[in-house]
């Protein structure tokens, strides 16, 4: 079963990401040590796509090293 979106946000923000806000359903977050912002759409409730989950680990793994 696919997580939620609130829950990839969650994991965004407890490794030091913020929110820079967006249009719409889109959320934009960054962190110092990653080049590319990361863009979540969607309601915190919707599953998250696999290509969202795969955007997440990226960057935390970016972000820790």
């Amino acid at each position: 079963m696919p997580r939620k979106l609130r829950e990839l946000i969650a994991e965004l923000e407890k490794h030091g990401f913020v929110n820079l806000g967006g249009e719409g359903s889109h959320r934009n977050s960054s962190h110092p040590r990653v080049a590319w912002p990361v863009t979540i759409s969607g309601d915190p409730g919707d599953d998250a796509r696999k290509y969202q989950e795969k955007a997440v680990k990226a960057a935390i793994t970016e972000a820790t090293r």
